[in-house]
This record gives structure tokens, C-alpha cells and sequence, in this order.
């Protein structure tokens, strides 16, 4: 019967063959630099936004002013803080643990909903100001702040573009943890049901 510690030494990653250093090596490189490029979408959709206000002779609005837009600059700062430390975790040399590439994937699958549901929010804020809603007596608010609306869009825009980087990142964490590693070790408790036990 196998012991326990030879399941756990299964749990880790197959190491590479001859020139596998080197393949590790460019691999992170290439997904640091990956992780970095949503720091910049991030950046640019943040500052449109917050440089977001409108004054005329109708009144003045900023985005300050709709929870929707303040939602969306904190969501963009918070994922680009991330974008940047993850980048640095994984050019780090060492290996990748199952703890370490659990934690890689659950972070970036909860920054990729973070940074979704704030451009879905805000877009419904940008649909609605350009539509408007006649059931409730919405007006089209955009034909008044024209310039406000365009540079709401654009950040709208942007933050989607960051979002198709985190659901790559995404893929590519959910890719490296599960085909890298085993499935969990099944033991049988004292009512004889299995259970999986997912070795540190």
C-alpha cells in the first residue's frame, strides 16, 4: 500500500526534461509580462474616469456623482495593484506549489469578477444616460452632457479590454493547477465515506 507521503510527492509538478530550466524560465517571463499588461488598461480607465466631469448651463455632473463609475475607478485601482504584484509573484524563481498555484488561480478568478461586474455596472449607467428610460421618465442625459458620456464610454471600453486580459490569466492559472497536479487523495473516514484530502 502506498504511503502518504508518496501520494503527496505525486501532488507536485512533473519536472521538466533536459533544458526544462530554461522552458520555466521563459514561461514565467512570458506570463509576467502577460499579468502586467492589464495594469496599464486599468490605469487609463481609472484616470479617464476620474478626470470624468461635466459643467454647462444645464447643471454639472462628475463621476463622483453615479456609485456605478466610483465603483468602477476603485475596481480598476484594485486590479491594477494586483496585476502588478501577481507579475512579480510569478517571475519570482521557485517553484509552484500546489498552495502557491491555489492561490494564484483563486485571485485571479475573483479579480476577473471584480473588474466584470464593474464594466457591467457602469455600462448599464452609460446605456441608460445615451437611451434613457421612458417606463420610469429617464431622459437621454447624454444630449446634454455629450463630453461627460463620451469619456464614460472610452473608460467603459477600456475596462473590458482589462477584462479580457484577467479571463486569459484566468485560463491560463486554472490550466497550470489542474493539469499539473493529481487529483486529491481519497481516504475513508471512520464511516467508511470517502473523502478527498488535498495535501499543503
Amino acid at each position: 500500500m502506498k504511503t502518504m507521503a508518496e501520494e503527496e510527492a505525486k501532488q507536485q509538478p512533473q519536472e521538466k526534461p533536459e533544458g526544462g530550466d530554461q522552458y520555466l524560465r521563459e514561461g514565467r517571463k512570458a506570463e509576467s509580462l502577460l499579468r502586467v499588461a492589464p495594469m496599464g488598461l486599468c490605469l487609463a480607465a481609472m484616470v479617464i474616469m476620474i478626470k470624468n466631469a461635466q459643467e454647462n448651463d444645464f447643471g454639472a455632473v462628475s463621476y463622483a456623482d453615479l456609485s456605478a463609475f466610483k465603483y468602477l475607478v476603485y475596481a480598476n485601482g484594485a486590479c491594477a495593484a494586483y496585476s502588478l504584484l501577481s507579475a512579480f509573484y510569478v517571475a519570482m524563481p521557485r517553484p509552484m506549489t500546489l498552495a502557491r498555484s491555489w492561490a494564484v488561480f483563486f485571485f485571479d478568478q475573483l479579480l476577473t469578477f471584480v473588474i466584470l461586474a464593474a464594466g457591467s455596472v457602469s455600462s448599464e449607467i452609460v446605456y441608460l444616460a445615451y437611451n434613457g428610460n421612458e417606463s420610469v421618465t429617464w431622459s437621454k442625459e447624454c444630449g446634454v452632457f455629450d463630453s461627460f458620456c463620451r469619456r464614460a464610454t472610452t473608460s467603459v471600453e477600456i475596462t473590458f479590454g482589462s477584462v479580457a486580459c484577467f479571463m486569459v490569466l484566468s485560463l491560463i492559472s486554472s490550466y497550470r493547477l489542474f493539469s499539473s497536479y493529481e487529483s486529491p487523495i481519497p481516504f475513508l473516514s471512520s464511516k467508511d465515506l470517502e473523502i478527498a484530502a488535498f495535501p499543503c
